[in-house]
């Protein structure tokens, strides 16, 4: 069948990938796609908010599948949309991708459902703020609303920073909204734990940690990420029962008594504490970059997944794994995730020689003249497959040294906590 993919980062490179690799694919088109896509599908550079004129291009190009890459245009409804055409799409809805787009939403939905969360407050202006930290402990969280690009979540140390961080946001500097969410901070250790779902039943889709700091030792400001690992060895067999009993099982119901019911992966963000699981986000598709270490895992067809997930057949469908671990590190442009140039050439690229299990995934990128350039912060993702994580990061710094792009840099401490945990392991 033709597949349309929706997206231009590394998660959509490492979709596109394993969608072209689909005994099920014919043609693979990407929306706009990157330097990666590129090579591998056919690029076609539109808007991807501009939802009619995507639909004129998935019916010229008799496009039968849709999988949507990344979380705007599925908080905007493109899935609505597209179903409304009669054109078939993995993504969940308007209404379910609230999950991620509004703070607000996500926060009433586990309060009315007993899931476990960090205390908060919605806050709409000064007063609202001062009010919570008064009855809170430093430090506290700052999060806008709605969509910001990875960029809305602070971790505030004193009281004049959450007013500064709040009264930004109360004033307009993300378009998506002018409203906060204010929470306790919750220490322990974060995680990533993925599902698919179809209207029926969710399946098991991986886990992953991320590494969101610029900074290494997990310094600095927040970024969209900038590595990650993959399986997480905090989540284990109880833990995950807990997961599944606590948060996704309660989530997905309440969806569906509200005749919303969820459809496309559900990202379920965490933090573990005390060997418990607390709920910090959902995203409503898969991360960036736990996305492109993940997905070199898996064994089976992720076309095959992805359409009977569309026709609500994901109980008989198998869902296999390779039994080794990964990691995928970020080369970053200089500046981010503050201000930053673009269209900066990368060279060695194409004189990199990739063993079995390396793989290079474009985000930020474009082809011009045969020619590769940057068009974003986050650059390239470096991945690889291994027996151990301090093995699989040794391989890949040695790549990114050989690409040496001195426009760039990235962590040498991605899995930094997991292998310091097995420091006395015998490797």
């Amino acid at each position: 069948m033709n597949i349309g993919l929706i997206g231009s980062g590394g998660r959509e490179h490492a979709l596109c990938q394993k969608i072209c690799s689909s005994k099920l694919s014919k043609k693979v088109f990407c929306f706009p796609g990157n330097a990666g896509t590129y090579k591998i599908a056919k690029n076609i550079n539109i808007d991807i908010l501009n939802f009619q004129k995507l639909l004129k291009y998935i019916k010229f190009y008799k496009i039968e599948l849709v999988v949507v890459g990344p979380e705007e245009p599925l908080v905007r409804g493109i899935t609505d949309f597209l179903k409304k055409h009669k054109i078939k799409v993995f993504g969940p809805t308007k209404y379910a991708s609230k999950l991620e787009g509004s703070k607000i939403f996500m926060k009433k939905l586990c309060k009315k459902n007993n899931i476990p969360t960090a205390n908060y407050k919605t806050c709409e202006n000064e007063k609202d703020v001062k009010k919570f930290i008064k009855e809170n402990k430093l430090p506290l969280v700052v999060k806008a609303d709605g969509l910001a690009a990875g960029k809305g979540v602070t971790i505030c140390k004193t009281e004049k920073q959450v007013l500064k961080v709040s009264n930004e946001i109360f004033k307009g500097k993300f378009k998506s909204s002018k409203k906060i969410v204010l929470e306790e901070f919750l220490s322990g250790e974060e995680a990533s734990y993925f599902v698919i779902v179809d209207k029926k039943n969710f399946k098991f889709f991986g886990t992953a940690q991320d590494h969101k700091r610029v900074g290494e030792n997990d310094t600095g400001p927040n970024t969209g990420g900038m590595g990650a690992y993959s399986p997480a060895p905090i989540i284990h067999k109880k833990l995950e029962r807990k997961i599944i009993k606590r948060i996704i099982k309660p989530t997905l119901e309440a969806l569906k008594k509200e005749n919303h019911p969820y459809q496309g992966f559900l990202y379920v963000g965490l933090m573990i504490k005390n060997n418990d699981p607390y709920l910090i986000e959902f995203n409503v598709r898969m991360g960036d970059p736990e996305c492109q270490a993940i997905l070199p895992r898996l064994k089976s067809d992720i076309v095959e997944i992805i359409n009977n997930t569309t026709k609500n057949k994901l109980k008989e469908t198998s869902i296999r794994w390779k039994k080794e671990k990964s990691m995928s590190i970020v080369l970053c442009t200089k500046g981010y995730p503050g201000n930053y140039k673009k269209n900066l050439k990368i060279d060695n690229l194409e004189n990199i020689k990739l063993e079995k299990y390396d793989k290079i995934f474009h985000a930020g990128t474009k082809f011009e003249n045969e020619k590769y350039f940057s068009n974003g912060g986050r650059v390239l993702n470096v991945t690889s497959l291994g027996k151990s994580f301090i093995l699989i990061r040794k391989k890949i710094l040695k790549l990114l040294k050989i690409i040496n792009w001195k426009h760039g840099f990235y962590r040498k401490d991605i899995g930094w906590k997991v292998i310091k945990k097995n420091a006395n392991y015998k490797w």
